[in-house]
């Protein structure tokens, strides 16, 4: 029986271990949600989740120290829902990105991000108009598109310098017009029509080289951020399934070692019984 705590108290541990990385995933998406992302609300789940498993292998694991049953069941019991819920946030995440992604340019080594290319909930929601105005201001606030600026020696970089770049989709969507737009490059910001010709993109009337404006109430910014958030999610349910599969794992074991204290347990009795039976007390009164 002192073996079957033990496992139960190691399972737990290892599974307090495994809430960190779920944690942590959420605590990225958080600071992603505060300087590029912008979408605050999406990494709450993950966080709860993090912390529910956390608390709850704490107290499966004092459960197995103290052989406290109604603390090891309890454990048992709740980790199903919290494996669901994690469970469930995986496929919303792959779901709710599953579709959109850039678009090849010639002679760039970025990307073009165009809204057509997203669909389902979470583009609703970028692309609604009170919503965008809070995500834009944000990025506006974030400086994305400050960073964007190199130059060498003192040297601003060319345009074919800027074409080579692997843009990130924030920084293609929403710190320079489409590609289609054909405007010409003056630096990474500041772009004027080419030839005086300009795209029959509506992003094309809607880019402005004023620096609080650029274009981030273009589609193709929203698109930026449906790109950014595609990448974001998809590194950390990578780390989810991993840590959902062990978590799996150890939550049979767990199972199988709590089966095993609780058969040792009803056998003691008849155990105790039994003998008492066979060698009766030779003093009676």
């Amino acid at each position: 029986m002192r073996t079957s705590n033990h496992l139960i108290g190691l399972v737990n541990f290892l599974t307090f271990l495994l809430s960190i990385p779920i944690l942590g995933g959420g605590i990225w998406l958080s600071s992603r949600a505060n300087t590029t992302d912008c979408l605050r609300f999406l990494q709450w789940p993950l966080i709860v989740i993090g912390i529910s498993i956390m608390v709850v292998s704490l107290a499966g694991f004092a459960g197995s120290c103290y052989r406290n049953k109604f603390l090891m069941r309890l454990y048992l019991f709740v980790m199903i829902f919290v494996i669901a819920a994690l469970i469930g946030f995986i496929i919303f995440a792959y779901a709710v990105t599953d579709k959109g992604t850039g678009r090849v340019v010639l002679n760039r080594a970025y990307l073009d991000y165009y809204l057509e290319d997203y669909s389902g909930w979470l583009k609703d929601r970028v692309a609604d108009d009170g919503y965008w105005a809070k995500i834009s201001s944000c990025i506006r606030d974030s400086g994305a598109c400050r960073k964007i600026g190199r130059s060498f020696n003192g040297i601003p970089e060319t345009a074919d310098m800027f074409f080579l770049r692997r843009l990130n989709p924030i920084e293609s969507g929403c710190c320079k017009p489409p590609t289609e737009c054909g405007y010409a490059y003056v630096n990474e910001t500041v772009w004027t029509p080419g030839g005086g010709l300009v795209g029959a993109n509506p992003d094309c009337t809607a880019w402005n080289n004023d620096q609080t404006f650029l274009c981030y109430q273009c589609s193709s910014c929203k698109a930026g951020i449906l790109g950014s958030l595609k990448k974001s999610w998809r590194k950390v349910s990578v780390i989810n399934i991993v840590v959902l599969i062990i978590l799996v794992i150890f939550y049979v074991i767990a199972y199988a070692a709590y089966r095993n204290v609780k058969r040792i347990d009803n056998d003691e009795p008849a155990g105790e019984a039994r003998m008492t039976k066979s060698h009766p007390s030779h003093f009676q009164l």
